[in-house]
């Protein structure tokens, strides 16, 4: 039976396989982000599987539409948290699913403390897995809108102050495996492989500049345009 939405096919064998390498990806990856608090903001495979490899004291996961057991739901891009008091945010292929990826990345980026990491998962769209989302009316995987270049979220997040610390790409398998061979093709390209790779991922850290403010100099050497005048010598007086 074919896939009709996204939970159905990340429940395929393609999809098992593909959260499955992606969740080994990340548990490398996670292993140097610490603090105390870790939001997944989306659903992405069986609950927390993304999330073994997190050293952060907590770990939440946010989904607006949840495919299953979610610790909170809310809208994405008016999470209920307060600003600047989450270590790392975690977007699982979240922008790719949302009618406003911006919206959602202006959202986290509000949410994390400064220094904190934003982690972001994404499809190629120049890629055979881009061709075939193309090509399907329900969009690939099923409820896709759109994909987005590595590139382009690249940029938004230097509009926010971001330095992107590692980017990789992987996904070497074809859009149409039945997921028997993929598991060895999905994070090494491989000798006999020619296929570029479908999926990125990528890493930044949120840098908060701080105005200090510059005294003038001639703030320092300022001295009055008029000269005092000098005061009247007293004499004697008989």
């Amino acid at each position: 039976m074919a896939a009709h939405g996204p939970a159905e096919w990340l429940s395929s064998p393609l999809g098992r396989q593909l959260v499955a390498a992606e969740a080994s990806l990340l548990k490398g990856l996670l292993d140097d982000v610490f603090g105390l608090e870790l939001l997944q903001l989306g659903i992405w495979g069986a609950p927390r599987q993304l999330l073994a490899g997190s050293r952060t004291r907590r770990q939440t996961v946010i989904a607006e539409n949840p495919l299953s057991e979610v610790d909170v739901m809310a809208r994405l891009n008016a999470l209920p948290i307060q600003s600047a008091t989450v270590d790392a945010v975690l977007l699982p292929h979240t922008l790719e699913f949302d009618s406003e990826p911006q919206a959602v990345v202006r959202e986290a980026d509000r949410v994390l403390t400064g220094e904190g990491q934003l982690i972001v998962l994404g499809f190629h769209p120049v890629s055979l897995w881009g061709l075939r989302a193309a090509a399907a009316r329900e969009g690939f995987p099923p409820g896709l809108q759109r994909m987005l270049s590595p590139r382009r979220v690249h940029d938004w997040l230097g509009l926010l102050g971001y330095e992107v610390s590692l980017q990789k790409h992987y996904l070497f398998s074809r859009p149409w495996d039945d997921g028997s061979d993929s598991a060895r093709r999905i994070l090494r390209r491989g000798l006999m492989n020619p296929l570029p790779a479908a999926a990125w991922i990528m890493r930044a850290r949120k840098h908060v500049y701080r105005m200090t403010p510059i005294r003038l100099r001639f703030s320092r050497e300022r001295r009055p345009v008029i000269a005092p005048l000098p005061e009247p010598t007293r004499r004697g007086h008989s």
